[in-house]
């Protein structure tokens, strides 16, 4: 009984072509920004070898629809952004599938291989994900299918020739602590993000930006990690408000930890703002409905969203957009959250 031929693959035609898997890839996919001579060469080569892509025919024109992949639907937060990449969506004629990370990992999983070639396959614009940390693997396995990707709040710091959408992080931390310090304050706590995302370190680091520039050491003591909830503000604050010396202001690094912030404050009889003042840092509906309404950094949330639904379809359309890496402008909101300490009265 013969053998059979072994299958020819992509990787076989890229290595007769003389180009990368990716750019055979791209050609494949009928994806832009290919020089038509090797777009060419590709093809005749995928010809002449007689290769046929295991993942089933490729229609020659993209579905005018985009993957959007959430770390969780569970936040104002994320809303917002949806609200955005909605917006844009219907102003660009284009469709939204909406779907959210599986930490448990099951096959064909968001964002797995599996789930990125079938997303390729069906001829996708590309893929927006929001407040994700992606892998080395994940960015090789969208390279090498020409599938565009834009980042909204990167959660990690993985590939600098990624698409990415964010606010001014830093300049919005130093903001909410330039208040603080302006309103009196000098013992100012920071009730952190996990530490390992990039926005949180970002805005830690105009914390201590603002206190440097006011001359107060920061003291490490008030720099706290823990999460985006009610429960981990409410955590973080009840442990910063049982120092020895414990601050007369907190800097919550997300508004979901500021409604923490608050109850923290309650449990413990300290009235808000006159024994402790609360800064935020999103601007979430609800921190205007907080009691009293919660200061706090504006981030443009839902312009991030539309920012990257519009940078995908450029890319996907093989334009070049104006960045690669945007950042809005953050400005503060001042509510009825803040007020000078105790027995300190403004000049």
């Amino acid at each position: 009984m013969s053998e059979q031929p072994a299958r020819v693959t992509l990787t076989d035609v890229a290595q007769a072509a003389g180009v990368s898997k990716a750019t055979a890839s791209k050609v494949l996919n009928k994806r832009p920004n290919v020089d038509p001579r090797t777009r060419a060469k590709v093809e005749q080569t995928i010809s002449a070898l007689g290769y046929v892509p295991s993942t089933g025919p490729r229609d020659p024109h993209a579905d005018a629809v985009v993957e959007v992949v959430f770390d969780s639907m569970v936040s104002m937060y994320s809303l917002q952004v949806l609200n955005g990449i909605l917006t844009a969506a219907r102003e660009l004629g284009v469709e939204v599938s909406v779907d959210v990370l599986d930490r448990e990992g099951r096959p064909g999983h968001p964002l797995s291989e599996p789930w990125l070639v079938r997303a390729a396959t069906r001829r996708r614009l590309g893929v927006v994900v929001v407040s994700l940390a992606l892998t080395a693997g994940q960015v090789r396995v969208v390279d090498e299918l020409g599938l565009p990707l834009v980042s909204v709040d990167l959660t990690g710091a993985y590939g600098t020739g990624l698409a990415t959408v964010a606010a001014t992080n830093f300049a919005g931390g130093t903001q909410a602590t330039e208040h603080l310090v302006a309103l009196g304050h000098r013992r100012i706590g920071f009730a952190g993000l996990p530490a390992e995302i990039a926005a949180s370190r970002e805005r830690l680091h105009g914390y201590r930006n603002a206190l440097e520039l006011a001359g107060i050491d920061a003291d490490p003591a008030l720099v706290v990690h823990g999460g985006f909830t009610a429960a981990d503000g409410c955590r973080m604050a009840l442990h910063l408000l049982s120092l020895p010396d414990p601050p007369t202001a907190i800097f919550a690094a997300c508004d979901g930890s500021a409604f923490g912030v608050f109850e923290a404050a309650r449990r413990l009889g300290r009235r808000v703002p006159q024994d402790l003042s609360i800064v935020g840092f999103d601007d979430v509906e609800p921190a205007k409905l907080s009691s009293p309404p919660l200061t706090t950094v504006h981030q443009p949330i839902a312009d991030m969203g539309r920012v990257a639904l519009r940078t995908l379809h450029t890319l996907a359309r093989g334009g070049t957009p104006d960045s690669l890496h945007v950042q809005l402008a953050t400005h503060l909101v001042v509510r009825e959250s803040t007020a000078p300490p105790s027995g300190c009265a403004l000049s």
